[in-house]
């Protein structure tokens, strides 16, 4: 249920966040890492306005549309002091945007200990499952990390695990954390016969955290160069593309909660990208990593003119591909064979609002015979419901569930990225070619990317409209109410009211309404917004059973 689903998601960002300070690793795990080979001194920063940063011929900068641009090359250290050390403030904000919710939401400092406890037991092991190099680059990231939370762990740790938050996040899943949709179309299925990629991150810790998006462009000395969307902090790959039109984007799939972490997904996507270039590659290196969580890698290949999906869990390992068909669509389940009996994803497709998602990306392209990156934009956007149904905004059953981290679009034979600025993916979408942002050698200038801004693709008309500025009305609002639900506090009628009149076709304001006079004892009235809320499209399952569990509580009486 939304209400419920929003106090997890608070939990959630306290658990990562305590997990961010772990501090009861063993102390060795600094001496056991071996950075001799490449201790190479790097040039200090120099700032060359309020938001442009160099290191020689690598540098940050902060584009119009509000994208921080990170260029870095080298060896693993350089890499991770270079990206550390210019993206210092930025690394800094997203450590004390979890500090502060810790703070917020778990005033005590015993329970806060007690998590810190749990999260240090669970990570335990995480080192002894990433590779050596990675280690390497998240060291010298953890040279610019904030020292003000030094007091509850050492910076190194404090990187590694939070690599393992993404992973936290998708195991919790089911309670509305990540929604994210991706899909694919070659051949036929587009206007130029190329492969074409779409994908929404829906993954939600709060808008704070997706304020301060970094498209990084990275060149290691060893393996393929290549871009990924980011945060300040993280090594991992979401969504990104290599120098060989080789693409992974990762959607969760149905999860136990993990007893103990291993290698964080977002480093087997970023080994896959640094060092596969066909989909065999990709394959080779997800099966000989171990992660924690069940997930599904979606990957497209230039090479091979297609994608595919592999899908990994603790204990299967599975790849789907499409036959007969130039079209690949992945919510949150999985369909390769080696899940086909699996009764988690079995539960998971018949209560969670994947399959929904699913089927209306099959719709959309249905309407689209032949899409281009402008058309797949437009479905990544799309806020309808099935059969084109008003189903409310914010509805985790839409595409578009206004709250991405991101939207990004691959056409990886012409080794072009488009990438969202804010908010959500409804800002403009800011096109990168990878052949001439890593072929700089004769780049005029050292803070030079090279965007190009003729192949931008607009934001999106309804953030001018009045249903969007209600939407967000409609968010704080609702924030408020959820609040005082939970204190138990009153809240004036005339406010639900309104709660409900700013998104009248989503089903939680109506929810939201009956929780609140349910618990004041006004059942009748509460029963009347109930059952307002079943005439609506419900997210999820558990979502529809909770309202019908409340009108029969009333009815009995």
């Amino acid at each position: 249920m939304a209400y419920t689903a929003n106090l997890f998601r608070n939990l959630f960002i306290i658990v990562c966040a305590i997990g961010l300070n772990s501090c009861g690793v063993s102390k060795s795990l600094k001496e056991n890492l071996d950075v001799s080979q490449y201790e190479t001194p790097i040039p200090e920063r120099v700032q060359l306005n309020d938001s442009t940063f160099s290191i020689s011929d690598n540098f940050l900068r902060k584009n119009e549309q509000g994208l921080w641009e990170l260029y870095v090359s080298g060896n693993p250290l350089e890499i991770g002091l270079k990206t550390g050390s210019l993206t210092q403030e930025l690394f800094n904000e997203q450590e004390d945007i979890f500090i502060k919710k810790i703070d917020e939401l778990v005033p005590s400092k015993g329970y806060q200990n007690l998590l810190r406890k749990f999260l240090a037991w669970f990570n335990r092991k995480m080192y002894l499952n990433i590779d050596e190099q990675f280690k390497v680059e998240l060291f010298g990231v953890s040279k610019y990390a904030s020292p003000n939370y030094d007091y509850v762990a050492k910076p190194y740790q404090r990187v590694m695990y939070f690599h393992g938050a993404h992973d936290i996040g998708h195991a919790l899943q089911d309670l509305a954390l990540v929604g994210c949709s991706s899909f694919a179309a070659w051949g036929n299925q587009t206007q130029d016969g190329k492969l074409l990629i779409g994908r929404n991150f829906d993954f939600y810790a709060g808008d704070d955290f997706a304020k301060n998006k970094i498209i990084a462009f990275i060149a290691p000395d060893k393996g393929h160069s290549f871009m990924s969307v980011t945060w300040g902090g993280m090594i991992g790959v979401v969504s990104g593309m290599n120098d060989q039109g080789l693409t992974v984007t990762i959607n969760a799939g149905k999860s136990q909660f993990p007893l103990i972490a291993k290698t964080p997904v977002s480093l087997v996507t970023r080994e896959i990208l640094q060092y596969a270039a066909t989909i065999e590659e990709a394959i080779a290196i997800a099966k000989k990593r171990e992660v924690f969580v069940s997930e599904s890698i979606f990957v497209g290949s230039a090479k091979d003119k297609k994608a595919a999906i592999i899908e990994v869990s603790p204990q299967k390992f599975g790849v789907y591909e499409v036959q007969n068909s130039n079209q690949l669509i992945c919510a949150n389940h999985f369909q390769s064979a080696a899940y086909q009996n699996d009764k988690k994803n079995q539960r998971h497709i018949l209560e969670s609002h994947s399959q929904y998602r699913y089927e209306r990306m099959e719709e959309l392209l249905q309407e689209s015979s032949k899409v281009d990156q402008k058309a797949v934009v437009d479905i990544l956007r799309d806020r309808e419901g099935l059969g084109d149904k008003k189903i409310g905004y914010g509805n985790e059953k839409a595409l578009n569930q206004l709250l991405a981290h991101h939207g990004i679009v691959f056409k990886p034979e012409d080794l072009m990225v488009w990438v969202s600025s804010n908010p959500y993916q409804m800002g403009e979408f800011v096109a990168y070619d990878l052949k001439k942002i890593f072929q700089r050698d004769n780049s005029p200038e050292p803070t030079e990317i090279i965007a190009t801004s003729d192949a931008n693709i607009g934001a999106d008309s309804f953030l001018k409209t009045v249903a969007y500025k209600d939407y967000e009305r409609y968010r704080i609002l609702r924030n408020d109410i959820e609040t005082a639900i939970n204190d138990k506090s009153h809240i004036e009628p005339s406010k639900l009211e309104q709660l409900i009149a700013l998104n009248p076709n989503f089903w939680e304001g109506y929810y939201l309404a009956g929780i609140y006079n349910y618990q004041k004892g006004y059942e009748a009235v509460a029963r009347s917004y109930f059952l307002a809320a079943e005439q609506k499209e419900i997210t999820t399952v558990p979502d529809r059973e909770s309202i019908a569990r409340y009108i029969r509580k009333i009815n009995r009486r």
